[in-house]
């Protein structure tokens, strides 16, 4: 299936997915993708009533799942609770632990470490996603850390 890199695309998916496409659908999706970061339900909630669109919060709840379960938007779940944003298809995020930023990566591992990976574990890598952390501002890291003296993950 062609990964959805825009509104249209997320449009064209909810349509030929026999989705339908009402208004506060259409107001969810537009909103993600001009905000191109991830939104609690009730930051979408409040963003879209300030845009003076009346939707209530069940309509948003609801939605947002459906486009979810459906592949059409990501959802990620967090302590927090869930946050929504608009790249659904296979990616990373670098996690700003200064802001709280969730932004999105797409990073293509060297075949040679999947290869790795591969031999060490027997299992046959189809797909994967990256979590990275870090900091923002430089006040806000530890003093004298750098990448390469973070842990590694093993």
């Amino acid at each position: 299936m062609k990964p959805i890199r825009s509104l249209e695309d997320a449009l064209n998916r909810c349509q030929a997915m026999g989705m339908r496409l009402s208004r506060q659908r259409r107001f969810i999706l537009e909103l993600l993708w001009e905000a191109k970061e991830h939104l609690s339900a009730r930051e979408i909630y409040d963003r879209l009533n300030k845009q003076a669109h009346s939707i209530g919060h069940t309509s948003v709840y609801q939605n947002l799942e459906a486009l979810s379960r459906e592949g059409i938007i990501e959802c990620i779940e967090r302590s927090e609770g869930r946050l929504y944003g608009n790249v659904s298809d296979s990616h990373s995020h670098v996690n700003c632990l200064d802001t709280t930023q969730i932004l999105d990566v797409h990073v293509e591992l060297p075949i040679e470490l999947l290869e790795q990976i591969q031999q060490q574990t027997g299992v046959r890598i189809v797909d994967y996603r990256i979590d990275f952390y870090g900091y923002r501002t430089p006040e806000s890291a530890t003093e004298g850390s750098s990448v390469s003296d973070t842990p590694k993950a093993s």
